[in-house]
């Protein structure tokens, strides 16, 4: 049964104050968006890597790809209005043979190949995985009233991707109608009050939004 990965990139690079959209920014010799289907083909020969791009954007990243002669296999569907809009539109052309399917954002390049193994491995045996990392800075609650209090951090995670799920899972709750409530997968998977397994991430898995988030 194969593994599958969709990797979304939509982003226009609006804070990254350039035209180039940041999932096309070089970094290390070749776009960040290859450096993200690197990591999953390098985990997994055999997996389905599924690219999920605005329509305006495809034709520039085939010409990337041709000029950087980035030959990993991958399919490309098209970007919705909403991220949620997206995934289902990946999700439409995963092959129905692959068992688990990942969703992972396009800017996280530096995603580790035991977070990947974490997530798929929980996921096949739990359904749903999520892998997250502690919080390591002081949080504040404001209060309705304007007012902050100090809540203890040990009670939260930031959450990462990829996300993982069992694929027949994952069909079923993208059924569900868009809210903005669905932040990411997890959300969308919670509504239909299935439990999301949390793994351990790793601290360099940061999503690229900003020109601070490439200085070394």
């Amino acid at each position: 049964m194969h593994n599958a990965v969709i990797i979304v990139a939509g982003g226009k690079g609006l804070r990254m104050g350039g035209d180039i959209p940041k999932q096309f920014l070089v970094v290390d010799g070749m776009p960040i968006l290859m450096h993200t289907i690197s990591k999953f083909a390098e985990w997994d020969g055999a997996m389905e890597i599924v690219v999920v791009l605005p329509e305006s954007q495809q034709q520039y990243w085939r010409e990337l790809c041709r000029e950087y002669g980035f030959d990993i296999r991958h399919t490309i569907a098209t970007g919705g209005k909403e991220r949620f809009h997206s995934v289902k539109n990946g999700l439409a052309v995963v092959p129905a043979e692959c068992g688990l399917v990942a969703v992972h954002d396009g800017v996280r390049p530096y995603v580790s190949h035991e977070t990947i193994a974490r997530c798929f491995d929980a996921a096949a045996r739990y359904g749903a995985a999520v892998p997250v990392t502690p919080v390591v800075e002081t949080i504040r609650h404001i209060e309705p009233d304007g007012r902050s209090i100090t809540v203890p951090r040990a009670d939260y995670r930031l959450v990462q991707t990829p996300q993982v799920f069992r694929t027949d899972l994952l069909r079923r709750a993208y059924e569900q109608e868009f809210t903005t409530a669905f932040t990411d997968d997890a959300s969308v998977v919670e509504a239909m009050g299935i439990e999301v397994t949390l793994v351990e991430g790793n601290r360099e898995n940061i999503k690229i939004t900003t020109p601070a988030d490439l200085r070394k």
